[in-house]
């Protein structure tokens, strides 16, 4: 395994998953046993982290992506799109093992949703040893999601040790270690559904304050157009609430990535809870305006005249 060159002080650094996606829009998603015409066929980068890290940069962030990448094409465009984007790789690692997942992403443009077809053959994420401690304690804000739990774990141990903050995205539980990585991450953003399925917690605000522990300082369970219940370590008697903005949807694909990414880059920033939470609303709003997983991704500009508008 080979671990390309040095960098400098970074305020975003990402560990977890990175994806091509090829996207198909269609009038509407097909019943079984039938043919559907594709309206159109376009191919960007993805996956929860590789996702959050081009919303961070854009926002402003110096971000770096320190997972597994491999030699092969895929990965080579992973790498090509995270330096057009401003993106340091040379804490990635290099291994025969490692490669991005490839997925397929269905868009419903009548109905704006999105199914998608993941497929991982290969490993996916952080090395267990990688990146080295210094990186990470070098670094502002740590970002991980469910893939490379080992390496995950060891890497939000050392972050916390050093008083950095450790943003998560998680879609899937599990049994140890992932329990054991979940009570490490003091920023826990998450889906209601995720949500529920570690609480038994329906309902969003309960689910926030069951997840809030004396350990964390923000707990975030994200609704769709329902917007986002939140849980701050300094008003720990409630959980408030930030509604969704309206805008005209034309493709939810990557609106979580999003939000995780600027959120993170701001906190990078030292902004508190609720204008963090604020600008990864709007971020999140302006992408699921526009078509596409990483090409929808607003920069900071458009979130601030899109806040600036709203009030």
């Amino acid at each position: 395994m080979e671990q390309r060159g040095t960098s400098n002080t970074i305020d975003v650094l990402g560990l977890g998953a990175v994806a091509i996606d090829d996207l198909l829009y269609v009038d509407q998603y097909p019943p079984a046993e039938s043919k559907t015409r594709v309206c159109r066929r376009e191919r960007q980068c993805g996956g929860q982290t590789g996702t959050a890290l081009v919303a961070a940069a854009r926002f402003g962030a110096k971000a770096a992506y320190a997972g597994q990448l491999g030699n092969d094409v895929l990965s080579q465009e992973v790498i090509e799109n995270f330096a057009n984007e401003r993106i340091e790789t040379c804490w990635a690692p290099t291994s025969e093992k490692a490669r991005p997942a490839h997925s397929t992403i269905i868009v419903d443009e009548t109905a704006k949703t999105r199914t998608i077809f993941a497929f991982v053959d290969g490993d996916l994420g952080p090395a267990p040893n990688r990146p080295e401690p210094s990186i990470i304690q070098s670094s502002q804000i740590l970002l991980i999601d469910h893939h490379g739990i080992e390496g995950s774990l060891r890497a939000a141990r050392v972050a916390r040790k050093a008083n950095r903050p450790v943003v998560a995205d998680f879609e899937r539980a599990g049994e140890d270690p992932f329990q054991e990585l979940l009570q490490v991450v003091d920023h826990l953003i998450v889906s209601l559904q995720f949500a529920t399925e570690v609480t038994g917690e329906s309902n969003p605000q309960r689910a926030a304050a069951s997840l809030a522990t004396s350990e964390r300082c923000l707990v975030a369970v994200t609704c769709g157009d329902d917007g986002c219940y939140y849980w701050v370590k300094e008003e720990p008697d409630q959980v408030l609430h930030q509604p969704a903005f309206r805008v005209e949807v034309a493709d939810t694909t990557g609106c979580g990535d999003v939000f995780h990414g600027v959120y993170a880059a701001a906190l990078s920033r030292a902004m508190t809870p609720g204008a963090c939470i604020r600008n990864a609303t709007a971020a999140a709003a302006l992408k699921a305006s526009h078509r596409g997983g990483q090409a929808g991704i607003p920069r900071r500009e458009a979130v601030d005249q899109f806040l600036a508008e709203q009030l």
